[in-house]
């Protein structure tokens, strides 16, 4: 018979942490496998932190340049070899970054002589296929490109290119909103067991109900943030970590006027959205994903980029979510 659980390691609070797709690829850098290992172990090496004090800890992160990139390639193949649908794509990518993770993270444990496995769950998400997302893709993917690339690639491979952010042009597709993490009971056991958790890679394998109430693999992405959210609230969660390329949030970013945040209370949030400071782009799903965590019950977000990660954790950096006053 095996023995229960320690009361101990149930008893730790959970921290769900989001990683974006390009904490694996530096600046200036191919992507190859290479990179991703050395970029995975620097990344992991920071969330040890989270283990040093004492959390129970699930890490989701986003594959916007993979998957793209696996886009790519199907389609420049699909004569030769049978093309993947994105939805499989997103399965992929889930599990070629998972297992940069889990490697990384079981090599940091086994150096600590720490008593924890890393599990890499492959992630189904439940949207709905009447989503207004359908209509209006919005989601970029892959690598930047210039005007003349993208719209190239536009006419000659059907595809909707935006610019994105003054960084350059990309590629979008459909992003409906999460509805449900299926696997998060799994999810929230293993946890609660103290083994570190890789989950909802690229925000999760998009599936929704067909007529015979069976699931069925879907054509988008879903953001990894909004998806991170979800299941912060699903597993117990008492803190939501976004991890991104700036140290902290700020309003009008980017301008002279820019303005770093703090402490923010939920009123203040709702405040700076509604006048508009947070439209959609890079940090506006962080804003949001942050802002329904709490909304849902959830006792603390944060979002910083990794090298403040310990320095935000004893509030000293990044910016601080709380719930309402």
């Amino acid at each position: 018979m095996t023995a229960p659980p320690k009361p101990e390691q149930k008893d730790r609070p959970i921290v769900l942490v989001a990683l974006g797709g390009h904490a694996f690829i530096g600046k200036g850098e191919k992507g190859t496998v290479h990179d991703h290992e050395r970029n995975a172990a620097i990344i992991c090496e920071k969330l040890m932190t989270l283990v040093d004090r004492d959390y129970n800890v699930v890490i989701t992160h986003g594959n916007g340049p993979q998957v793209g990139n696996r886009l790519l390639a199907t389609e420049k193949t699909r004569d030769e070899i049978p093309a993947m649908p994105l939805d499989v794509l997103v399965a992929e990518t889930e599990g070629s970054l998972g297992f940069f993770l889990q490697q990384a993270l079981l090599n940091q444990l086994r150096r600590r002589e720490t008593q924890r496995y890393v599990v890499t769950v492959i992630t189904q998400v439940l949207v709905d296929k009447a989503d207004t997302a359908f209509q209006n893709p919005t989601k970029p993917i892959g690598p930047f490109m210039t005007e003349q690339e993208a719209k190239a690639r536009a006419e000659g491979m059907d595809w909707t290119v935006v610019e994105d952010a003054g960084r350059g042009w990309r590629r979008v597709v459909a992003s409906p909103r999460p509805l449900k993490v299926i696997q998060h009971h799994m999810i929230r056991e293993a946890s609660r067991e103290g083994e570190i958790v890789v989950a909802c890679g690229g925000g999760g394998i998009p599936i929704f109900k067909n007529d015979k109430d069976d699931y069925e693999g879907i054509e988008c992405v879903i953001d990894k943030d909004l998806t991170s959210s979800v299941l912060a609230h699903q597993i117990g969660a008492e803190l939501l970590v976004i991890l991104t390329a700036v140290p902290k949030v700020f309003l009008n970013f980017g301008k002279p006027d820019q303005m770093p945040l703090g402490a923010v209370t939920m009123e203040e949030i709702e405040d700076y959205i509604a006048r508009g400071h947070f439209p959609p782009g890079s940090m506006g799903p962080k804003i949001q994903a942050i802002h329904e965590f709490l909304q849902s019950g959830g006792k603390r977000g944060l979002i910083t980029d990794p090298d403040h990660l310990v320095a935000a954790l004893d509030g000293r950096a990044g910016t601080h979510f709380v719930g309402r006053i």
